[in-house]
């Protein structure tokens, strides 16, 4: 089994899911629920649940929504890598859902925006291993250098390497060509069809894919409701994948780290494309059956 490093971002989600439509600059009835979030700390989370063998390096705060997310990730079995940081608190994310299921997002990165190259352990990048890298982290100016580190030591270990596009409105603060330089030589390019068209201004996810592919040898595109494809440039055409059948949507936080959870470890087992990206929409699907990003404990 490939052991799969995750560096990335650790919030707590205080996710206030709307029981009618918003009412602008007024009062509408929710409930509010608080839960394990961050996009790297989520994957990780599925990943151990799945039976994956996975680490997780990122950073909290000397609070007890710390202590409580780091006991979180253990319960899960992930082996987690947190360091403490002694001023900043542990990240928080406000996630609005609309009584239809559609989320906004509010984040504070807290600790995580200080995640620094010293915070990698050095053991994790070996020979054999699996590199995922969240986007947030090369986004966020305080933890770049620890995720540019990152991406240097599973490179000079023989890692393979993926990187999750994180949320297209920060990709398109930070710009579409330093995020490709940033990730340059990374194998696997997780982005939804937002993300991937903020990257190559191109409308279809088709078109997108393949301009992608002069950057990554292979791209996964998240369609939501349409399901996923994905690419490499030795084919014509993209291999796709329907999305599955959910009754209800409860909740579409964290699916697509759920997504990229179920498609990794199909993929690093060398099963084909379609097998990877099925396996990654029955999590999605799993996913968004429940309230907040992460597995039931």
């Amino acid at each position: 089994m490939t052991r799969v490093v995750v560096v990335g971002d650790l919030m707590t989600d205080a996710v206030a899911r709307a029981r009618f439509p918003l009412a602008r600059a007024s009062d509408t009835p929710a409930i509010v629920t608080m839960h394990g979030g961050g996009s790297g700390a989520n994957i990780a989370s599925w990943l151990a649940v799945e039976g994956s063998e996975v680490a997780f390096i990122g950073r909290r705060g000397a609070d007890i929504t710390g202590r409580n997310r780091d006991m979180e990730l253990m319960g899960y079995g992930v082996d987690a890598r947190l360091v403490m940081d002694p001023e900043r608190p542990t990240g928080t994310c406000v996630v609005l859902v609309t009584h239809k299921g559609e989320r906004t997002m509010l984040s504070d990165p807290g600790a995580n925006a200080a995640l620094s190259p010293e915070d990698l352990p050095r053991d994790l990048f070996t020979q054999g291993g699996h590199l995922h890298i969240s986007g947030y982290t090369l986004i966020c100016e305080g933890s770049r250098d620890a995720g540019l580190a990152a991406l240097d030591l599973a490179r000079r270990a023989g890692m393979s390497i993926s990187v999750d596009c994180a949320s297209s409105a920060p990709v398109e603060r930070t710009g579409a060509e330093p995020f490709l330089e940033w990730t340059h030589g990374v194998k696997l390019l997780f982005a939804n069809a937002d993300q991937a068209k903020v990257l190559t201004g191109r409308e279809e996810p088709d078109a997108a894919a393949k301009v992608l592919t002069a950057w990554f040898p292979q791209v996964v595109i998240k369609l939501n409701k349409e399901g996923a494809l994905w690419y490499t440039n030795s084919r014509s055409e993209p291999v796709r994948v329907p999305a599955e059948t959910v009754d209800r949507v409860v909740d579409g936080t964290g699916a697509g780290d759920a997504f990229a959870a179920g498609f990794l470890p199909s993929w690093l087992n060398g099963k084909q494309p379609a097998d990877a990206l099925a396996a990654g929409n029955a999590l999605a699907a799993k996913c968004i059956a429940n309230l907040g990003a992460r597995p039931r404990l």
